[in-house]
């Protein structure tokens, strides 16, 4: 995911808050990287806990939450055959990019983690890399999905930043090939979110593969509440779909407005719509036939052994069931435990090599190989929403 927040922060910023951010602890940290004491494993979690993207945030330290504890409970990390507790530091970004940078610089310089998961969003990661980088820390994003997260300007790939989520190029594609092939739409709309990366992006790779014709193509800015003007002009043109790649909170509203006004065609969006709170904000009623991508489907994980234990637990803690972010975040808890543990070694710099050898990993959302430019390879589904609840799910070639 690639959200927007209003101001930008420029690289002198980022360097004065590395710069600012100092301290000591248990174990020493250097361009070398970070090395633990012999009882834990520090595990960073810079997360949107607040602010305009909270809700992907806190589902991600829920599934984060819930692998640690089941690793702890099952004794540990085996670090070069020695078990070690997993011990989570977790901080808050606020949803901002200057925040996002100096919780990076504080986890790495003054927590001494050994790896960091988060943040949830591409540009909150992003503005992370430079202290990341100079710590020589590794850190997985759950849901970053721009393709150029994980690269530098130069083509070259960041060397300590890893996901645990396909890229919004895959994506887009994907949902293309869908609104082709399944739903035999010969006529769409494209309504993007241009305010962020993550809906341009998608947009561009929906155009890309679709083979019916794009009718029109219109943005909205995040924020913005009334998209009546333009569902009215779409609603005129004998529409098979409309594709819709954005975030809940305004996805949620166009639904609402697009279905008041007797559009019932089926919409189709991207992962922005694998949150509960978009059937809150559109209405159940209105959501319905909905469609979007998502990394994590519970029907189609109903039929993998791990995946059902992992929406058990969470549904016994938590009382509710397990959310596609909850289950990124997880997957990328249990990365960093494999990468440990084929290293025999939780230093940091070790910890980078491990996860860029990640082959096959057998994760919740999915089997994942980590490929060069550090993107995980692994499949993808499409969720249907009747009435605000997950009614079909289908596996896209």
């Amino acid at each position: 995911m690639n959200k927007i927040i209003k101001g930008v922060m420029s690289t002198a910023i980022a360097g004065m808050a590395a710069m600012m951010m100092t301290g000591c602890g248990v174990a020493k940290n250097s361009s070398n990287g970070t090395h633990q004491d012999s009882k834990v494993i520090k595990l960073g979690v810079n997360m949107e806990l607040s602010g305009a993207v909270a809700g992907y945030g806190n589902a991600e330290k829920q599934g984060i939450q819930l692998a640690a504890d089941e690793i702890n409970k099952n004794g540990g990390i085996d670090v070069n055959g020695h078990k070690k507790k997993v011990k989570l530091i977790i901080r808050d970004n606020k949803s901002s990019l200057a925040t996002s940078s100096s919780v990076a610089a504080q986890l790495t310089t003054k927590d001494k983690v050994a790896a960091v998961v988060g943040p949830a969003t591409t540009n909150m990661g992003t503005a992370e890399i430079p202290n990341i980088t100079k710590a020589a820390v590794p850190f997985v994003s759950p849901s970053a999905t721009d393709p150029k997260f994980t690269l530098q300007k130069n083509g070259q790939v960041h060397k300590y930043v890893f996901r645990a989520c396909f890229q919004n190029n895959f994506q887009g594609k994907s949902a293309a090939k869908f609104v082709t092939n399944k739903l035999k739409a010969k006529r769409v709309a494209i309504y993007a979110d241009n305010s962020s990366d993550y809906g341009t992006g998608l947009a561009k790779a929906f155009k890309d593969v679709y083979q019916g014709k794009v009718v029109d193509s219109q943005t909205y800015a995040a924020g913005d509440k009334d998209f009546n003007a333009v569902l009215t002009s779409f609603k005129a043109k004998k529409l098979d779909a409309i594709y819709i790649p954005g975030y809940y909170t305004e996805v949620g509203l166009i639904v609402k407005q697009a279905r008041q006004m007797g559009i019932k065609i089926p919409i189709v969006g991207g992962d922005g719509l694998a949150d509960p709170k978009f059937a809150q904000i559109a209405g159940s009623q209105n959501a319905t036939n909905v469609y979007y991508t998502t990394p994590f489907s519970r029907q189609v994980a109903a039929k993998n052994k791990r995946a059902t234990e992992f929406m058990k637990a969470f549904k016994d803690r938590y009382n509710e069931e397990a959310p596609t972010f909850s289950a990124l975040a997880y997957d990328a808890v249990y990365m960093v435990k494999a990468a440990i543990e084929s290293e025999k070694s939780d230093d940091s710099t070790k910890i980078r090599a491990g996860l860029a050898k990640i082959k096959d990993f057998d994760g919740i959302t999915g089997r994942i190989t980590i490929n060069k430019t550090h993107d995980p390879e692994k499949p993808i589904a499409v969720e249907k929403m009747t009435n605000g609840k997950i009614s079909n799910a289908f596996s896209v070639e």
